[in-house]
């Protein structure tokens, strides 16, 4: 459509112009979310955590230190940024540091970094793995270090904690009281569970028993009878 300008032009716009201001403004408007272009600020909130293989002489110490997007508003969020691995022991040293380098980067690139959990966790020591304290299997070093950032990732939120049911709760520890009762040693998490109790499935802790015909998880609840 043909519009004729009839009266003395005054004043002039681009359209364009305007319009990419509009989208600038809309996107300062947009909560900020984890990308690489974020600098590191002065202060991050840290976090260590203690691990004790038994094939190995000396403790790691795991930091994982994270960054506070949009503070103080209702999209406030708590996102890991950088981890660091320390120890007596050199013999790691390597693979270590190229580790926590690898590891950092992809946090700071942001989006969905959950899936790190499940690839550290997947790997496995062709040496055999070992036990941790409590009776959880650990497949290599590496996984329990996936073991350690899925537990920082449940404390600041970005994985949910499946939590028991009442119905389950009460389960275990009825067959807890069953196994004391004749006399088989069963503690927590920190401590051990019967001595015939095997690996869990979906848990990897060494609490599945046999009670009534039914092999049930001492942990987890996990039951092979549905």
């Amino acid at each position: 459509m043909t519009v004729r300008i009839e009266k003395k032009i005054v004043d002039q716009r681009v359209l364009k112009e305007e319009n990419a201001a509009n989208e600038e403004q809309a996107a300062e408007n947009q909560p900020l979310v984890m990308n690489e272009h974020i600098e590191r600020p002065e202060f991050l909130l840290g976090t260590t955590y203690k691990i004790k293989p038994p094939i190995d002489d000396h403790a790691m110490y795991i930091t994982i230190n994270d960054i506070i997007l949009n503070e103080g508003t209702d999209h406030e969020t708590r996102r890991p940024y950088e981890v660091f691995i320390n120890s007596k022991n050199m013999e790691h040293f390597q693979w270590v540091i190229a580790l926590t380098r690898v590891l950092s980067a992809v946090f700071r690139k942001g989006g969905d970094v959950t899936f790190l959990v499940e690839e550290l966790r997947s790997v496995h020591d062709p040496s055999g793995g070992y036990f941790k304290k409590g009776g959880v299997f650990m497949p290599s070093l590496v996984a329990e270090i996936g073991y350690v950032i899925e537990k920082h990732m449940k404390a600041i939120g970005l994985i949910e904690t499946e939590e028991m049911s009442e119905l389950t709760q009460r389960m275990i520890a009825e067959k807890k009281a069953a196994f004391e009762t004749n006399g088989e040693p069963v503690s927590n998490a920190e401590g051990s569970y019967p001595s015939n109790a095997t690996v869990c499935g979906k848990c990897h802790t060494k609490a599945m028993v046999m009670m009534d015909g039914c092999e049930t998880c001492l942990a987890c609840g996990e039951s092979k009878c549905g």
